[in-house]
């Protein structure tokens, strides 16, 4: 993974003409604090944490998560097992959080009732590829040329400029590969037109089920993953997007309905950006924000901070986000699992 150097970028996970998408591994990301998360609660999170406490702690994300009705309705064998897996996954945040060299924070999040399985079927959809893999993609379409770095702004931020638009969520589909991809797309076509549209996800989900030709396995498949860089190829081919309002998101894959959409924007080329982060942050400044992959593992406990683990596998990239800007903190998503 990726140290971060002098200039420390943050604030993560949007052309006309063209889209700059990012396939890297990031050591360290700083990700704004909206992340649906509640403030830690007082417990012990080793293995002798008392029965009684684990129980306590349950009842209060049922409760500040919104599920109580959800899990009245469960039986008793499925409740001991959400139960025992919130316990797991409190010994999981607390090892997270010891092994986190950052100022992330790791508790209870939403999704402390899932497995890592569960997990990663329900909101990550980046179809992981090897680094060779990774270098065949950016042979399709090229790497951009080396930017200017001198004189960048110590810290800068798309959505104080007016290119981001609301944050999303994907719900329980695996489709951050649409949002990343709609992301970038709206912050460029903001830059070229002075227009803030939100794109459809949906028609991606629905629509695009393209493969790169030197990857085979590499496919869009909706609720099951896909690829930012498959989408832009789809909608340069298409002929543009639409607009979110015309083609609304479900959340779920059906019928292909593009013919009966409104255009949003259109695109008629990407690049790649090289993984040097001050390359990152000059092509960022220019033009627009960034498409990425990352490795998610830790994401199911985080809660706010700059998340820099020491363990991250950088071939293992499982979820697509956008770059909106960065900072003093490390590259991070405004968009994410389940708030997409």
């Amino acid at each position: 993974t990726a140290m971060m150097r002098s200039r420390d970028l943050w604030r993560i996970m949007k052309c006309s003409t063209l889209i700059i998408a990012v396939l890297v591994a990031l050591g360290c990301a700083t990700v704004d604090a909206r992340v649906d998360a509640r403030p830690a609660h007082a417990l012990t999170l080793d293995r002798a944490s008392s029965s009684s406490s684990v129980k306590d702690a349950f009842q209060r994300f049922l409760v500040d998560f919104g599920k109580v009705e959800e899990y009245a309705t469960k039986t008793a064998e499925e409740y001991a097992r959400r139960l025992e897996i919130f316990a797991e996954n409190m010994l999981k945040a607390a090892e997270n959080q010891l092994n986190d060299r950052g100022s992330a924070k790791h508790g209870v999040t939403k999704f402390s009732d899932l497995t890592a399985e569960e997990f990663k079927e329900q909101f990550l959809g980046h179809v992981k590829l090897a680094t060779e893999e990774r270098e065949k993609y950016k042979g399709s379409r090229g790497v951009i040329d080396n930017l200017p770095t001198d004189g960048l702004p110590e810290e800068f931020d798309w959505r104080f400029k007016g290119a981001v638009t609301r944050v999303k969520n994907q719900g329980q589909c695996g489709s951050c590969w649409t949002f990343s991809t709609t992301g970038a797309l709206e912050g460029a076509h903001f830059l070229k037109t002075g227009k803030l549209v939100e794109l459809s996800e949906q028609q991606l989900v629905d629509c695009d089920v393209g493969c790169d030709p030197d990857v085979p396995q590499a496919c869009d498949s909706g609720c099951n993953g896909g690829l930012p860089s498959n989408a832009m190829e789809y909608i340069i081919e298409h002929g543009g997007i639409d607009t979110e309002k015309s083609y609304p998101y479900v959340g779920e894959k059906r019928e292909c309905k593009a013919e009966q959409g409104k255009l949003g924007a259109t695109l008629k080329n990407f690049s790649f950006v090289s993984s040097d982060e001050d390359q990152i942050a000059a092509a960022l400044v220019k033009y627009g924000p960034l498409s990425i992959g990352i490795n998610a593992a830790w994401m199911q406990t985080y809660m706010g901070g700059v998340a820099c683990p020491y363990i991250c596998d950088p071939e293992a990239l499982d979820h697509g986000i956008l770059i909106v800007g960065y900072g003093s903190g490390g590259f991070a998503p405004p968009r994410r699992a389940g708030e997409a």
